[in-house]
């Protein structure tokens, strides 16, 4: 494919189409320009900043020392670890989340939203459950919710704090908690981090269902929190932000 860049002697292809008479001097050139207009809206001319509509439905191949352009299932891929003109334009994942019933916050910036656009389909099949949620939660966050659904035996130095992680008498009709660690980093804007997850979890959880969010800034407790870059941080955290929500 020949180089996209028009330095003004470049001709149309589709002379090649016509009679031969069109392609005799005089009015070679002025014919040849005319109609590279339309060849650059119809067919392309090998430019993936700006594909032709053949090129955005057939896509363009490998230029090389440049990318190509995939074909128009490019546009149902958010793709956010793929490079560009291998994915959804950003300014088409509006309307391609309006195809899978999500809407897109607006503070989140185009990596977020393509990760949450790729995670958010294959959800669907659990919704409702444990398992969908905690995908559903890490999908818009990052994060590893816990789910508990107070099902579990009262048992001393394991789930003994009565009102939190075990419930006399079993745990009330519908009702979960979950509980999410977030970074350090995170921390300093807990209120917002608290708000991206609730919307998270009432967007998925069953609507007849009810819950506590508990928002923890991991600190050292062996047994307790101590894994390291998951629950835990080594050396002083920073802020004062609040344990729990």
């Amino acid at each position: 494919m020949s180089d996209p860049i028009d330095d003004g002697s470049r001709l149309s292809r589709y002379l090649d189409d016509l009679p031969a008479v069109y392609s005799e001097d005089p009015g070679r050139q002025l014919l040849g320009r005319f109609l590279l207009a339309f060849e650059k809206i119809l067919t392309g001319l090998g430019d993936p900043t700006e594909p032709g509509l053949e090129e955005i439905l057939d896509g363009i191949p490998d230029l090389p020392g440049k990318d190509g352009l995939a074909g128009i299932e490019r546009y149902f891929t958010p793709g956010p670890e793929a490079p560009e003109g291998r994915r959804a334009p950003a300014e088409f994942l509006e309307w391609l989340a309006g195809w899978v019933a999500l809407t897109l916050r607006a503070d989140w910036n185009e990596a977020v939203r393509r990760r949450v656009l790729a995670d958010i389909v294959p959800t669907y099949a659990l919704r409702g459950t444990p398992a969908g949620l905690r995908r559903i939660v890490k999908a818009f966050t990052g994060l590893e919710p816990r789910i508990d659904e107070l099902l579990r035996p009262f048992q001393l130095g394991v789930s003994s704090v009565v009102g939190e992680r075990s419930a006399i008498g079993g745990a009330p009709p519908h009702y979960f908690q979950v509980e999410a660690f977030i970074s350090v980093q995170q921390a300093v804007d807990f209120a917002h981090q608290e708000e991206i997850l609730r919307a998270a979890i009432d967007a998925s959880k069953p609507a007849h269902t009810w819950y506590d969010l508990r928002i923890e800034i991991p600190e050292m407790q062996i047994g307790v929190h101590s894994t390291v870059g998951v629950d835990t941080v080594l050396g002083n955290v920073a802020g004062d932000g609040p344990q729990s929500g």
